[in-house]
C-alpha cells in the first residue's frame, strides 16, 4: 500500500463510519495483522469501541478475522476493498439501468449495511418506493422479491457465508472464532419466501404523537415476536460480477471501435450466454456454437446465418484475437477471449493517458508515445524518424518520460560485458507500470480533493449553521401559515455578501 492510498482509504472510512472506525480501520491497513489485544493498546480506545469499530467493519467486509495455532484471532483490513467504496455509485447506477429502480434501490441498500436478509430488504425497498408513488398507490413486496431473483440469478448479489451446524455438546466451549463456510451451489439459491403485503409511508407527526402509543402495543402483542422467514440467511452485493459487466463493456467497445457496431453485437451477445458459467478471472468465456450464438441473437436484429459465420471468421483471424476457434461442431466451437492485454487495457488505456500527457509535457509526446504502444520496442533514432521530431527535441522528450515512468528503457547487449558501445538501447511503454502509476495519481487527486471539501467545509462551519437555521425557521413558519412580510424578513438575517459566499462555497462543494 503506497501513502496515497492509504491517506485515501482513512478519509473514506471517516467520511462513511466516523473516526473510531477509521482509527481502527487505519491502524490495521498500516500494521497489517493484529489481534484484538494489540489494537486496544496501540490506539488507546477502550475495549468495548474496538469491538463496537470491528463488527462495523466486519459487516461490511472491510476487516477478516482468522483463528490462528495459538488460539487467539487476528484481525486483517482489506484495502482495496475499502478502496471499493469510490465505486458505490457505480455498482447502483448500473443496478438502475438493468433492473430499474427496484434493482437500485436493492443493491443501494445492501451497499449500505453491508449484509441484509431478503425479507429485510424487501420490506425496506417497497417501502422507499411507495413514498415516492402518488397518493394511493403503494408498491407489492412480490414485485420486489422478483427483482431480487433476478439480481440473485445473474448473480450480482449472493449469500453470505454462514455457521455451520455442529453437533457439539452444550457443555462445550464455544471456538474463539466461528468458521463461515457457504456451498457454492447454493450461493445464489434464493429461499421460497411468502412475502405478502405492501410498502408503508412515513406517517406525519400528528399521527406518530397520535399512535405511538398504539404501535408500541401492537409490536409488543406478537409482531416483532415471530421471527422472519428467511433468519439467519443474509446476502451481500457481488463486487466481482459487477467488475466482470464493467470488464464486458470495456471489450464490446473496443471491438466496435476495432471493426463495427454488428461485430460488437455478436461478441456481446456471447458474453451474455456465459456471463454466469465463466469464472471472472477465467482467460476465455466458455465455448459457444455457431448456432447457439445465431438463436440468442437479439430479437429484431437482422443477420442470417451466413454472414454471422463470416463475422465470427473475421474475428477469429484478427490479430489482436478478439474471439478464439476451439472447435468445429455445432458450425464451429467459439469462446472470447477475456485476459487480452493488447486491445482491452489499450482501449481503456489511451484516453487516461493522452489527456495527462499533453498537459504534462506537450502535444508531441503523446505522439512518441503512441508510436511506441504501436511499435512496441524502438531505438532513438527510430523515434526521431517515424515521430519526425528533430533529435533534440525527440531526445529531451524521451527522458522527460523516462524520469516519470510513462515510458521504460530496455538494454540489449551484443557482448556479455555489456559495453555501452555494444547496446541496444530500446524504448518501450510498460503498459501494467503505467497503469498502476496513474492509478497511483488518481488515488493522490481523489484524496486531496476530499481533503480540500472538509477544509472547505470547516472554514465556513458558522456561516453553515446559520443557513440550516435560518431554513429551519422559514420551513415552520410556511407550515404554520406565516405571512410572506415575516418570511421575506426572515430571510434577510442572512446578507448579500454571506449569500455569494454560500453560493462559491455549494459551487466548490459539488466540484
Amino acid at each position: 500500500m503506497t501513502q496515497a492510498e492509504i491517506k485515501l482509504c482513512s478519509l473514506l472510512l471517516q467520511e462513511h463510519f466516523g473516526e473510531i472506525v477509521e482509527k481502527i480501520g487505519t491502524y490495521l491497513i498500516r500494521t497489517g495483522t493484529q489481534p484484538l489485544r494489540m489494537i486496544v493498546n496501540d490506539t488507546g480506545l477502550l475495549l468495548d469501541q474496538v469491538k463496537k469499530a470491528l463488527c462495523v467493519l466486519i459487516q461490511h467486509n472491510l476487516v477478516t478475522y482468522q483463528l490462528q495455532k495459538r488460539g487467539f484471532v487476528e484481525y486483517e483490513a482489506q484495502c482495496k476493498r475499502v478502496l471499493r467504496i469510490l465505486r458505490y455509485p457505480r455498482y447502483i447506477y448500473t443496478a438502475k439501468t438493468l433492473y430499474n429502480d427496484t434493482g437500485e434501490l436493492i443493491v443501494e441498500e445492501l451497499l449500505l449495511n453491508g449484509k441484509m436478509t431478503m425479507s429485510a430488504v424487501v420490506k425496506k425497498v417497497a417501502d422507499r418506493l411507495t413514498e415516492t408513488m402518488e397518493d394511493g398507490k403503494t408498491m407489492d413486496y412480490t414485485d420486489v422479491s422478483n427483482t431480487f431473483v433476478r439480481l440473485a440469478d445473474t448473480h450480482f448479489v449472493q449469500r453470505c457465508p454462514l455457521v455451520p451446524e455442529t453437533t457439539e455438546t452444550p457443555d462445550a466451549p464455544p471456538p474463539p472464532a466461528p468458521t463461515l463456510v457457504i456451498d457454492e451451489k447454493e450461493m445464489y439459491v434464493v429461499p421460497r419466501l411468502n412475502l405478502v403485503g405492501k410498502g408503508k409511508r412515513r406517517r406525519s407527526c400528528d399521527d406518530e404523537e397520535n399512535g405511538e402509543h398504539k404501535a408500541k402495543k401492537q409490536k409488543r402483542d406478537g409482531e416483532s415476536s415471530e421471527p422472519p422467514p428467511d433468519e439467519g440467511i443474509y446476502w451481500q452485493v457481488n463486487i466481482d460480477r459487477f467488475h466482470q459487466h464493467f470488464r464486458d463493456q470495456a471489450i464490446v467497445s473496443a471491438v466496435a471501435n476495432r471493426m463495427d457496431q454488428t461485430s460488437s453485437e455478436i461478441v456481446r451477445t456471447m458474453l451474455r450466454m456465459s456471463e454466469v458459467t465463466t469464472s471472472s478471472s477465467a482467460p476465455y468465456t466458455q465455448p459457444l456454437s455457431s448456432n447457439e450464438i445465431f438463436r440468442s441473437l437479439p430479437a429484431g436484429y437482422n443477420i442470417v446465418k451466413q454472414v454471422l459465420d463470416q463475422y465470427l471468421t473475421l474475428l477469429a483471424d484478427d490479430p489482436l484475437e478478439f474471439v478464439g476457434k476451439s472447435g468445429d461442431s455445432g458450425g464451429g466451437m467459439y469462446t472470447v477471449s477475456i485476459l487480452f492485454e493488447d486491445f482491452l487495457t489499450l482501449s481503456r488505456f489511451h484516453p487516461l493517458i493522452y489527456f495527462p500527457l499533453p498537459l504534462r509535457f506537450g502535444s508531441r509526446c503523446a505522439r512518441i508515445f503512441r508510436l511506441l504502444l504501436r511499435k512496441k520496442h524502438l531505438e532513438q533514432k527510430q523515434v526521431e524518424d517515424f515521430a519526425m521530431i528533430p533529435a533534440k527535441e525527440a531526445k529531451d522528450m524521451l527522458y522527460k518520460m523516462l524520469s516519470e515512468n510513462f515510458v521504460s528503457l530496455q538494454e540489449i547487449p551484443k557482448t556479455p560485458d555489456h559495453a555501452p558501445s555494444r547496446t541496444f538501447y530500446l524504448y518501450t511503454v510498460n503498459v501494467p507500470s503505467s497503469a498502476r502509476m496513474l492509478l497511483h495519481r488518481c488515488y493522490k487527486s481523489v484524496a486531496n480533493l476530499m481533503e480540500r471539501r472538509q477544509y472547505e467545509t470547516k472554514e465556513n462551519k458558522r456561516l453553515l449553521e446559520k443557513s440550516q437555521r435560518v431554513e429551519a425557521i422559514l420551513a415552520s413558519m410556511q407550515a404554520t401559515g406565516a405571512e410572506e412580510a415575516q418570511l421575506q424578513e426572515i430571510e434577510e438575517m442572512i446578507t448579500a455578501p454571506e449569500r455569494q459566499q454560500l453560493e462559491n462555497l455549494k459551487r466548490n462543494v459539488n466540484k
